[in-house]
């Protein structure tokens, strides 16, 4: 009997061995074939075009291929999911959102992954603030403007937005609110379907993530009121952030690459790494931010873990605010 448990209890120590040795040798020779990055959104979308800038450098640093994976829908569950139930072999890491990692825990009740305990943070890439815009013939000139105009005919004024559950929307909630305005807030589809009706004058104005918007901006074909950042943004410095009016006033969407639970450390901290390294370059944080992100080396992914966190915490207090209940 006991030459049978010892037998049972070495050949489990053993397994134990050859995977460690596996997962250790993984991580040595890593990658040793094509790099996928999973996203929510479809190609084409602004989250889309900064993972396909960084993909392609950072293919060269890899020297392997960095496949962009696009699984939009379901309010970021269905890439979120697929992400999270991949092998943590490192050969697959999620290009997230802050919708994924953080304001989903808000919106559901019942989520298929759990994005403190299905993902680990590798690295963090830039932050992307949201715009109050208008089309550029409007009469409405400034963020106060708006708000004057708003308040001076209740319910009338239309903010177009992306519905009351989305990154957007919540926004748009919380402007209402701190502002003390009565502004008709407009749920579409898309971005892409409300901006034309804005452009179209169907809506007097637009509350939008700058990576969908700046090119409009610069075309001279919409009107930048406000930036929803903490302060004013790089590159928009002529234009006031909320917090100028509103203290405190900071809702910023931004990417951050995680992996599944379980993936090497040693792929984590190479990725991490080489993505911090990237992210120094001048030039591609000066074409980053054409598309309309900040690019921002946060450091180390505990110091990512940290930020989550906190991102946690504050969106806790914003939903409260707003009445904000998962569904």
């Amino acid at each position: 009997m006991i030459i049978q448990r010892f037998k049972a209890v070495f050949g489990f120590l053993l397994l134990i061995a050859l995977a460690s040795t596996s997962w250790t040798q993984t991580a040595s020779n890593w990658p040793t074939s094509p790099v996928k990055f999973v996203l929510s959104q479809p190609s084409g979308s602004g989250p889309d075009n900064v993972a396909r800038l960084l993909g392609e450098r950072l293919a060269k640093k890899l020297d392997q291929a960095i496949v962009i994976d696009n699984k939009p829908g379901g309010q970021n569950i269905i890439g979120a999911q697929f992400a999270a139930r991949s092998a943590p072999d490192g050969q697959t890491f999620y290009f997230a959102t802050t919708a994924a990692l953080v304001t989903n825990k808000f919106l559901f009740k019942i989520m298929p992954y759990d994005p403190s305990k299905d993902f680990v943070p590798v690295a963090f890439i830039a932050k992307s603030p949201f715009g109050v815009l208008v089309k550029n013939e409007s009469p409405i000139t400034s963020i106060q403007d708006l708000i004057n105009q708003s308040k001076a005919s209740p319910g009338k004024l239309t903010i177009a937005n992306e519905g009351p559950r989305t990154f957007g929307g919540i926004i748009a909630r919380v402007l209402n609110s701190r502002s003390k305005m009565q502004a008709n807030l407009v749920p579409y589809a898309s971005v892409s379907v409300a901006v034309q009706d804005v452009l179209g004058g169907h809506a007097d104005a637009i509350v939008a993530d700058l990576a969908s918007t700046a090119q409009l901006v610069k075309q001279g074909r919409m009107r930048l009121l406000a930036v929803t950042a903490g302060k004013r943004v790089a590159g928009w410095e002529q234009t006031p952030s909320l917090a100028e009016l509103f203290p405190n006033f900071e809702m910023t969407g931004w990417f951050a690459i995680v992996a599944p639970v379980g993936t090497p450390a040693n792929v984590i901290q190479r990725m991490n790494t080489e993505v911090n390294l990237l992210l120094a370059d001048a030039d591609l944080s000066q074409r980053m931010l054409t598309i309309g992100p900040i690019a921002e080396a946060m450091g180390t992914p505990a110091r990512v873990d940290a930020f989550l966190k906190q991102e946690m915490d504050r969106w806790a207090e914003v939903s409260k605010e707003i009445g904000l209940l998962p569904e």
